[in-house]
């Protein structure tokens, strides 16, 4: 269900309409803030100006996250393989195992 949600970011106050809980609006309009605030503090910049470089901060970050949880993926993914190698090889050493134990 959408809801409306009024944050303050930037010291303006924006309603927006969400489908998401409350708590996490204000989560996503507290992260802009911080980085609009972040980039206004150092130096006279336009607050649309401020805007472009904090979106392209958040824009820079988002992308290095996927980058990070692609390289995680494909880790699981190399591990993976190699527990199913690793049980395919424990399953045939036990089976040589019980081989040589019945020609005694």
């Amino acid at each position: 269900m959408k809801q409306k949600v009024t944050v303050t970011i930037a010291g303006h106050d924006y309603t927006l309409i969400a489908e998401q809980d409350e708590s996490y609006v204000r989560k996503v309009a507290a992260h802009v803030d911080y980085h609009l605030r972040e980039v206004m503090s150092q130096g006279r910049l336009s607050q649309a100006d401020g805007a472009v470089l904090a979106a392209t901060n958040i824009a820079d970050q988002y992308f290095h996250e996927l980058d990070s949880a692609e390289n995680l993926r494909q880790q699981i993914k190399e591990l993976l393989e190699e527990s199913a190698k690793l049980k395919l090889e424990l399953s045939e050493c036990k089976r040589e195992i019980f081989r040589l134990q019945g020609k005694k």
